[in-house]
């Protein structure tokens, strides 16, 4: 299993079993390079001066490879992916236009669809002009066409870019966020059969349990 207790091993992950680390996770395991991880709780270890030289945010997942540090889930993925190639997860030359778009459009508009639908604010017809996704409803909407029309946001294959993706998926069909539309259920259970993924999930389950009060 890529998680090591070798304290030379090059790649930190800071992460928290109950955050979007989970998507972090997945792409680690997906990429087989070995990495170290450092739990850090919500509150106060989270806010400290020590993980705010990490990510003056406050907040995981982050990473430390090589001394750089990356946060960001999206963007955590893609240098993943770059940086451990033989996971052949970064995209070949005919899929780097639609990779990208569909990584950002589900950090942009997506997820600012979906956390604002969840905070309840409410976007009026006039001011759908000045957020990005439009609506909560568009949004879905275009997602679903794009993976209504192949298996994987990039084409035919596995990225890095599904990882991202799917994860919001995943979570927004399970939790309410995300409509259960034939599109997404079908797009989640491809995604969830990986070894990578359950490998993943595992990993979190069990530290999500030792956590517990």
């Amino acid at each position: 299993m890529p998680l090591t207790d070798n304290a030379d091993c090059e790649l930190r992950f800071y992460t928290n079993p109950w955050s979007r680390g989970q998507i972090v996770r997945w792409m680690l395991e997906e990429t087989g390079a070995d990495y170290q991880q450092q739990i850090v709780p919500y509150g106060e270890q989270m806010k400290a001066p020590a993980f705010l030289q990490i990510n003056p945010m406050g907040k995981v997942p982050a990473i430390v490879h090589k001394g750089k540090v990356v946060t960001e889930c999206a963007a955590i993925c893609a240098y993943l992916a770059e940086c451990f190639p033989d996971g052949a997860l970064a995209p070949e030359k005919a899929e780097l236009a639609d990779y990208l778009r569909w990584l950002f459009f589900a950090a942009g508009p997506l997820e600012a669809a979906i956390v604002n639908r969840s905070l309840n604010v409410q976007v009026s017809d006039e001011q759908q002009r000045m957020v990005g996704y439009g609506s909560y409803d568009k949004a879905v909407d275009v997602l679903a066409a794009k993976l209504a029309e192949s298996d994987y946001v990039a084409g035919r294959r596995f990225t890095a870019a599904d990882v991202y993706v799917g994860s919001h998926v995943i979570w927004g069909i399970q939790f309410g966020t995300l409509p259960k539309r034939p599109e997404f259920e079908q797009y989640a259970a491809r995604l969830m059969e990986r070894a990578a993924f359950k490998t993943a999930r595992a990993i979190d389950d069990e530290l999500g349990e030792a956590m517990k009060p």
